[in-house]
């Protein structure tokens, strides 16, 4: 019997305190800066140095370019399997120009696992999502960074 009025104390104290459950779908948290969710890709940056893909320790990411006429590498083809990606940001942090940032999406349900590999356009539409729900944001490329400084 004591057992039971303890739990119902436990419970009549939390009764006037605020509540802090969210209705999930049609209210969404504000996720913090650093939040690590599924990738985001610009490929006017990318080099095709490689190096993400040689960091991550899942080998999900696959990537492939080209040279142009200046003798620059271009991206062809950028593609993450998120069946085995962990989300480390390993390959976020060794990308010398950026190219390749985390954003705060990480619904990606679905009832395929074909649906789960990724391509550079996907990867990029989701980067204009994000600077579209986060204007405040947005990395500064190289070339807004020397006006800025005129």
């Amino acid at each position: 019997m004591f057992g039971f009025l303890k739990g119902l104390g436990v419970t009549l104290r939390q009764l006037p305190k605020k509540k802090v459950t969210l209705q999930y779908p049609d209210v969404r948290p504000e996720w913090p800066e650093r939040f690590r969710g599924v990738h985001r890709f610009i490929p006017e940056l990318c080099i095709v140095c490689n190096q993400c893909a040689r960091i991550c320790p899942t080998s999900c990411i696959s990537l492939s370019g080209t040279r142009d006429a200046n003798k620059k590498m271009r991206i062809d083809t950028y593609d993450i399997n998120f069946d085995i990606c962990i989300l480390c940001d390993l390959c976020t942090e060794v990308c010398p120009t950026e190219a390749v940032l985390m954003s705060d999406t990480f619904e990606l349900a679905t009832y395929s696992r074909d649906n789960l590999y990724l391509d550079m356009h996907w990867l990029y539409n989701n980067e204009l999502a994000y600077e579209q729900r986060h204007p405040d944001r947005v990395p500064q490329t190289a070339g807004e960074a020397k006006e800025g400084e005129a």
